[in-house]
């Protein structure tokens, strides 16, 4: 094929696809405000809701243990390389902040046996739960329309949803959520 025709093709190609995913972006955006706004069933939740979910040992963990507390969830799976490469900053976010009754919970989005085998091989210092795909409906509710993982969202002390972001969380991030959640009168213990 003539190299003019390939990167005509490739471009109109290219054109194609950004202009899908823009539309894409819109009509899930508009999804979103509708569902929010009329407050139907399945859309975004601006509040912590109730949920039960076991650690690695089976216990029951609720998600009203965190009552009064800054929260941040992070949905993440073994087999996820981007969540790999967070969970260590995710570790150190919730060291560093650990005197200021931030709580910070990882939640598997995995089969138990190979949450275990990848932890034993990359422990980690932080609450670890087990979700199956009904965790994926959680978060979205959440604010994930994309579906995708990473997914970190944050709750402030009284429960309200303050921040949620799919992908990965670069340091700088995690510290402007750090001081979000600090500007938060009803944060501080």
């Amino acid at each position: 094929m003539n190299p003019v025709k390939v990167v005509l093709v490739t471009a109109l190609a290219g054109g194609i696809s950004i202009g899908a995913a823009v539309l894409g972006q819109r009509w899930l955006d508009q999804g979103a405000d509708r569902d929010h706004h009329v407050g139907l069933r399945g859309g975004t939740l601006d509040q912590l809701p109730d949920f039960r979910l076991s650690d690695l040992g089976g216990r029951e963990h609720t998600s009203n243990a965190w009552a009064g507390r800054p929260l941040v969830l992070n949905f993440w799976a073994v087999w996820c390389p981007d969540c790999a490469e967070e969970l260590p900053r995710l570790e150190r976010f919730a060291s560093a902040h650990a005197t200021t009754g931030l709580a910070v919970v990882a939640i598997a989005v995995d089969r138990p046996e190979t949450t275990r085998a990848f932890l034993a091989e990359h422990p980690l210092d932080l609450t670890v739960l087990l979700a199956d795909l009904e965790a994926i409906d959680l978060a979205r509710r959440l604010g994930n329309r994309v579906e995708g993982l990473p997914f970190t969202v944050a709750f402030d002390a009284r429960g309200r949803r303050i921040f949620s972001h799919t992908g990965v969380l670069d340091q700088a991030q995690f510290e402007q959520l750090a001081a979000r959640l600090a500007d938060d009168p009803a944060s501080a213990r």
